[in-house]
């Protein structure tokens, strides 16, 4: 059998030159090792690629990118890349067998996603049941991502003489994704009694994260490799061998791939979209604690800026939570009081002529100070704002438009309260990843965690 080199890589959308420099410079350093080469669906352009297909100079590069990329690495393995091709007149979501220089064979994805995130039907055409490639006088059963998820598109490749299954994923993470994941490829390797490589990108993408993860089933059903959680792997695997996945390096779950989740979302957000620092209002509340625990495990401290912003309506423990968070984290904290600000504000629009009406305006002011205070000194300093919303407010509407969903991006949009609370107590008993930026003990204190939420927006 051969020996495949599989890359759980991280692209960058629209970097189809920086994306395959990086795949020749993996070639370059494990080629000698490997048969052949693998980097995940749509891995030359990035995923997803919404319009962008759909500009003509953005497809030629692709074409005279991926020419040149066989090139390079003409003297190397055989290489399976992930990418949109143009086939017949018509761009489909393809598999490229790269060898000798040239594009030898193309396999497009049969089953488009339209559901949840996916729109791939608007942007791609349907290929057909595809059949195996052969690669070095081996018959390779290739799937993309959606194509493993059914029977048929397994059940004809190994009709047609597929030797093993390798799938080429952009699948992204949601809670309890990866078990289905395995269930799915089980299924194919006992219906086939065939082993499966399954291939995965990792990293984030606006507000997609693809979580790595990936694997390889033996024949047998054993697990014979596992890559890690949130981070890019590259692998020699001989699928001949009687492997067995090393425990160490067992997928992470629950509320701990979820926050690993979040912090990768925040360090790609920002560094791909060529960004270096960030900064957030931190009210010494649990939200804006865990939001800036993120940011410092994604950036580093040196990259975190927060900034408190008080009025009369401010508790001292909230002063003291804010200053002691800054610590924890070694980020600075910058106080900017708003009660003038506030005072002249609700005078301009005589909120106390207003009643009810007038009350729950002068709560609004307050938040909409504070998210024009943090825009402005993203205005100075060219930091990107980070809002700290959680789902549970996002969900039923407690947010204030222009005031504190100020921000470019917004780490826990999609993380409940409860699970915020537990989140923060999973933090604050260590780094969940080894490449995680932060402290390796305590972001916050526990008063921050068992204390009564509250707006601090009136007396």
């Amino acid at each position: 059998m051969l020996k495949f080199g599989l890359w759980q890589s991280n692209p960058i959308v629209g970097d189809v030159r920086g994306n395959l420099n990086r795949l020749a410079e993996m070639v370059g350093l494990h080629g000698h090792a490997c048969d052949v080469v693998v980097a995940p669906e749509c891995f030359s352009t990035g995923y997803p690629l919404e319009d962008l297909l759909n500009k003509p100079s953005f497809r030629q590069t692709i074409l005279d990118e991926v020419q040149h990329f066989a090139g390079i690495v003409a003297d190397g393995p055989d290489i399976l890349l992930g990418s949109p091709w143009l086939v017949e007149g018509g761009w489909y979501n393809c598999v490229l067998h790269i060898a000798e220089g040239q594009v030898r064979d193309v396999r497009a994805k049969h089953k488009l996603p339209d559901h949840g995130v996916f729109d791939d039907p608007r942007i791609f055409l349907a290929g057909g049941v595809p059949g195996p490639i052969m690669v070095k006088g081996h018959k390779l059963g290739v799937m993309t991502c959606e194509d493993m998820w059914s029977e048929d598109v397994a059940d004809a490749l190994a009709e047609s003489g597929a030797e093993i299954f390798v799938v080429l994923n952009g699948s992204p993470h949601e809670r309890g994704k990866q078990e289905e994941r395995l269930n799915q490829a089980m299924a194919r390797v006992v219906e086939n009694n065939l082993p499966l490589l399954y291939l995965n990108l990792v990293g984030g993408q606006d507000n997609l994260v693809f979580d790595g993860n990936s694997f390889m089933l033996n024949a047998d059903r054993t697990l014979a490799m596992q890559m890690p959680s949130m981070c890019e792997y590259f692998d020699v695997i001989d699928p001949g061998q009687n492997l067995r996945a090393a425990p160490e390096l067992l997928p992470l779950d629950g509320l701990a791939l979820d926050y690993a989740a979040c912090v990768q979302a925040v360090r790609d957000y920002v560094h791909k979209n060529g960004f270096s620092d960030v900064l957030l209002g931190l009210s010494g509340g649990i939200d804006s604690a865990l939001v800036a625990s993120m940011a410092v495990d994604a950036l580093g401290a040196k990259h975190v800026e927060a900034i408190m912003m008080p009025t009369r309506f401010t508790s001292q423990e909230s002063l003291e939570d804010a200053q002691r968070i800054s610590q924890l984290l070694e980020i600075p904290l910058l106080r900017q009081d708003i009660d003038q600000a506030f005072e002249q504000l609700c005078g301009v629009t005589q909120t106390k002529k207003h009643g009810a009406a007038g009350a729950l305006a002068e709560e609004n002011i307050q938040s909409r100070l504070r998210g024009m205070l943090v825009m402005t000194r993203s205005n100075m300093t060219g930091a990107l704002v980070l809002t700290t919303g959680n789902k549970s407010e996002y969900a039923t509407g407690y947010a204030t438009l222009y005031g504190d969903m100020c921000g470019a991006f917004a780490p826990i949009k999609d993380i409940y309260k409860t699970d915020v609370f537990a989140m923060c107590r999973l933090r604050n008993d260590g780094k969940i990843l080894p490449d995680h930026l932060g402290p390796d003990d305590l972001v916050m204190p526990e008063r921050v965690i068992s204390k009564p939420p509250s707006a601090e927006l009136r007396p």
